[in-house]
Order: C-alpha cells, then sequence, then structure tokens
C-alpha cells in the first residue's frame, strides 16, 4: 500500500522517533562526506504553487545527495495552472515519477492528489499543517537537548499551520504545549481538541513561557495574509519573543523559528542571535529530516 505524509499522524510515534534517528545518521554520514545512494535513480515530482526557500533547496539537494533527481513544476510550467484536474495531474505525474512533493494552499489539494496518486505524495507545506518542517524541528531538540517526551514547549503567535504541526507533535512524541494567541487567532478547534491535555491556551505570553524547555513562534502574517498585515501587528503587539520573555522560560531553553523571520517583529534579533537560538540547525535539519522521510517512503 503506498504510504504519503500529509500531516504527522500519517506516522507512527515510533516511526516518528526512527525518522529522528535516521535523519541524524544521514547528516553525521553527509558531514563526514560519505556518500549514501540509497534513492539512486528515483525520481521527486515537486510541485510549488507557494513560493520557497528551504523547502526548495532542502529537498532538491536531498535527493541528489540519495542519488536521485528533483523536477520543480511551478503553476507556469504545468497543466495544473491552467486548470487541469488535480485528479488527471496526479494520475498521470504518478505513472513517471516515484514521489510528489506538493507546496500549495489548501490541504484538500494535497488529499485529493493523494487519492489519485499510485506513489507517495509529501506535504510541503499547506494552510493547514507543514508536518515537514516539525520533522527538522525534532530533530533539532533531541540533537540539543534529547528526548521531547515529557518537556514542555510554548508556541507564541499565531494558531496557524506550525502551531496545528506542533499540536499533532504534542500527541505523537508526549510533550505538553503552551499556546499563547491573541483572541481570534486560535488554532483549530478540532486539532486542538483531538490533542486533549496535551494542549493548554494561554492570552498571556509571560504565562504560557514560564519553565518551558522550547520556545517556537512564527512569522505574524503568512504568505497570502499580507493584506492583514497592519491588522495583525496590532493584534500580535504583545506576543513578541523578547530576551524577557526567554527568561521566563527554563534557563536550558531552545528558541526555534522555522524562517524566514522578521526581527523586531515577532521575535527581538538579540533573542534569534542568541546561543540558546538553533534556528541554523533548525533549518539545516530540513535537508536531513527529509531525505529520512524519502528513503522512509521509497524504500
Amino acid at each position: 500500500m503506498t504510504r504519503h505524509f500529509l500531516t504527522l499522524l500519517d506516522l507512527s510515534p515510533d516511526e516518528f522517533r526512527a525518522l529522528i534517528k535516521r535523519a541524524r545518521e544521514l547528516k553525521q554520514l553527509q558531514h563526514q562526506g560519505r556518500i549514501v545512494d540509497t534513492l539512486k535513480h528515483k525520481v521527486l515530482g515537486m510541485i510549488f504553487e507557494k513560493s520557497s526557500t528551504r523547502t526548495r533547496v532542502s529537498f532538491e539537494a536531498g535527493m541528489t545527495q540519495l542519488g536521485g533527481a528533483a523536477m520543480f513544476l511551478s503553476p507556469n510550467d504545468t497543466q495544473l495552472g491552467r486548470g487541469e484536474p488535480i485528479e488527471d495531474t496526479a494520475r498521470v505525474l504518478s505513472r513517471m515519477v516515484d514521489c510528489v512533493m506538493i507546496r500549495t494552499f489548501e490541504h484538500e489539494k494535497v488529499e485529493r492528489f493523494a487519492e489519485y496518486s499510485r506513489v507517495p505524495v509529501i506535504n510541503g507545506l499547506t494552510d493547514l499543517v507543514h508536518p515537514c518542517q516539525l520533522l527538522a524541528d525534532m530533530q533539532t531538540f533531541f540533537e540539543h537537548r534529547g528526548d521531547i517526551q515529557g518537556r514542555t514547549v510554548a508556541w507564541i503567535g499565531d494558531g496557524n499551520n506550525m502551531c496545528h504541526s506542533y499540536i499533532n507533535a504534542a500527541r505523537q512524541l508526549d510533550f505538553q504545549l503552551n499556546i499563547a494567541c491573541p483572541e481570534g487567532y486560535d488554532p483549530d478547534a478540532d486539532i486542538l481538541a483531538a490533542a486533549g491535555d496535551r494542549c493548554m491556551m494561554f492570552r498571556d505570553p509571560m504565562e504560557a513561557a514560564r519553565g518551558v524547555d522550547l520556545v517556537v513562534t512564527d512569522v505574524w502574517a503568512s504568505m497570502g495574509q499580507e493584506e492583514e498585515q497592519k491588522l495583525r501587528e496590532q493584534a500580535f503587539s504583545g506576543y513578541q519573543v523578547t530576551s524577557e520573555l526567554m527568561t521566563q522560560a527554563d534557563e536550558q531553553a531552545l528558541f526555534m523559528h522555522c524562517l524566514p523571520a522578521h526581527r523586531g517583529e515577532e521575535v527581538a534579533a538579540d533573542v534569534i542571535d542568541a546561543a540558546d537560538s538553533v534556528v541554523w540547525d533548525e533549518a539545516e535539519n530540513r535537508l536531513h529530516a527529509q531525505k529520512a522521510l524519502l528513503e522512509f517512503l521509497l524504500t
């Protein structure tokens, strides 16, 4: 049966941990200059309806490093951009490539594509969730602080696709998640409810950060929300991750951000550039975590 990776819940907790372990091995091997060609002659088709730096480079470099190839497809390059039904594109593309990665707006698009695809489909980001980023984030935490089970994480800011993926990760890897959002920007009620007592909602970010092991944030206005920028700046003005907020967290607490970051908005420059900020490791780990994911789905 074809396995897809559309949300973190497509993995079992054991598979999630095994992926993190393999990602760390692949990272070590790459840093040692050792060749791993487990995906020799495999081809990844990458459909981008949303632009990207990290997602594109990490998947493309990852396939090349594993001995395969990746193909970049923008809406301008495909019939999808001219109104070909998703079902038809999925049927055709999945007869030609070994795996498809899609980065788009509506989550329903990746679900429909997966339904009609003969090969694994990876969600490279939708408006609902961003599961690939969480593979990298969790790999980064494990590298710096060991297993995240029983730890506490603070999510500060918008109840967006990243927040939803943190909620799913809390369920999978058994950690507590404190979510601080301004009113009107809460995460999806169903996703939150499914996590039960794993998650707690706060309006006060200082309270949410108290004693936590990891503080995470994201931009206030995501792609496609630029027209709401001014409104969001007002709503989120008290939700910046500052050095004062970081002092509320455990003294060993790490800071993460999926990038790109806006210094002076969601995070202060002295926080993102501090020693306990692991954003550059986190960004690099997109490469290694996704290589582990591609191996898992294709071998």
